[in-house]
């Protein structure tokens, strides 16, 4: 193969990862935007929102039901970003250090693989999403009426702290995404596996979906002990850019104890199985998309 037919194939592999990406980010946001912003109501006041319902009906009665998806632009817009470097980097690693046992349906694949893909995956995530998680957790908090936007927010972030503010809890991401990831795509891989071994007669969309949404709810699971104190840290005005986590983390602990670390589960392992089956599955097809009628 010459160098020419090889960047034209990296060209279109690149093209390819993030359009359909983008496709999932879309549907992905959208579909568990409210679900998070009652988690983030909740893991910032959690006197003020005792619980999931409560919390659900006192947005929906004062602010609106579009209060459900404050900051879902910023949202929609840092996951496009998140997801194309995401998908992107795991895509590349999976090119770059094949699983031979894929090309050969005898074997079965190396499913430790995925998880460690998913880990360096999270760091690389992590420098792309933050911005747009500090926006969005300062919008989320805003309570009642004020007519704050994911703008004004982002306006009066750059007068307080200019640039760096939207580097605040830098971090606080690190430690959130690397678990996260390890077990997003390290599950959805094990999961494809599993459906297609047990249940062969499975259409192919219900699997991307099941094992999207399985995933989604997996690695909430596991990163949910780092997102409470990363959502803590950057919700708050005087945060550092590195250094405020680990004495958040210690703070709730002390002054809540452990089970404080997992403030949100619910609504987030509610909002995980339909946002990220959303995702894979928007994903998948937007590779079918692709491969079928924009670059043959």
């Amino acid at each position: 193969m010459s160098d020419n037919e090889v960047g034209a194939l990296n060209s279109r592999d690149v093209t390819r990862d993030i359009f359909s990406a983008s496709i999932g980010s879309v549907a992905c946001c959208y579909t568990g935007q409210p679900f998070d912003t009652v988690k983030v109501r909740m893991q910032t006041s959690p006197a003020a929102f005792p619980t999931v319902l409560f919390t659900s009906k006192s947005i929906v009665s004062n602010e609106g039901i579009p209060a459900l998806w404050k900051g879902a632009v910023p949202t929609a817009l840092g996951m496009v970003a998140e997801n194309a470097m995401a998908f992107g980097v795991n895509e590349a690693l999976k090119r770059t250090f094949p699983d031979e046992a894929k090309s050969d349906p005898t074997k079965r694949p190396d499913l430790m693989r995925p998880f460690l893909m998913g880990a360096i995956t999270g760091c690389c995530s992590a420098t792309v999403l933050l911005p747009s998680e500090v926006v969005k957790a300062k919008t989320q908090v805003v309570v009642g009426n004020t007519g704050a936007s994911s703008a004004d927010i982002y306006k009066k972030m750059m007068k307080r702290q200019g640039i760096r503010s939207l580097f605040i809890g830098f971090d606080a991401q690190i430690m959130r995404d690397m678990p996260f990831y390890a077990f997003f795509f390290g599950t959805y891989e094990l999961n494809c596996y599993l459906f297609r071994t047990f249940v062969p007669s499975m259409p192919e969309e219900l699997n991307f979906f099941l094992s999207g949404g399985f995933a989604g709810m997996l690695g909430w699971a596991a990163a949910m002990p780092f997102d409470v104190p990363k959502t803590n840290v950057q919700a708050s005005w005087d945060s550092k850019v590195v250094g405020s986590y680990f004495p958040e983390l210690i703070r709730i602990v002390r002054e809540r104890g452990v089970l404080a670390l997992y403030t949100g589960l619910i609504p987030t392992i509610a909002r995980a199985f339909p946002a990220n089956a959303a995702l894979f599955l928007g994903v998948e097809m937007g590779k079918k998309f692709f491969d079928q009628y924009l670059w043959a």
